[in-house]
């Protein structure tokens, strides 16, 4: 058997959906600074947090880890993307997989 799904709902049906209150945002940013990240999986119930394991991760990566930068780019960092984007173009750096190796060619 596999794994139960992690955001279907809790046991009583309480998880909370929809925006994060600032805090939430504080409860798991002190509980990250004290524990660490990792298991996300558990992580809501050890914070006491009313959130699925997925949302607490992706709120954590997308906007409350502190090494995000936001706002404008520099500069600098303009220029780079200008010189770098002329190099390679709108190309998203891997190179094209092969088509229709899989079919026989020697029938």
């Amino acid at each position: 058997m596999g794994k139960q799904p992690a955001c279907s709902s809790d046991k009583n049906g309480e998880l909370k959906r929809g925006p994060w209150t600032a805090e939430e945002d504080k409860i798991l940013i002190d509980y990250i600074q004290k524990h660490g990240h990792g298991k996300w999986r558990t992580l809501p119930k050890n914070a006491g947090l009313k959130r699925c394991g997925k949302s607490c991760r992706l709120r954590w990566a997308n906007y409350l880890r502190p090494d995000i930068k936001r706002g404008k780019f520099s500069d600098e960092e303009e220029q780079t993307i200008i010189q770098l984007h002329s190099v390679l173009g709108n190309k998203s750096g891997h190179p094209p997989k092969p088509k229709g190796l899989w079919k026989s060619e020697s029938v």
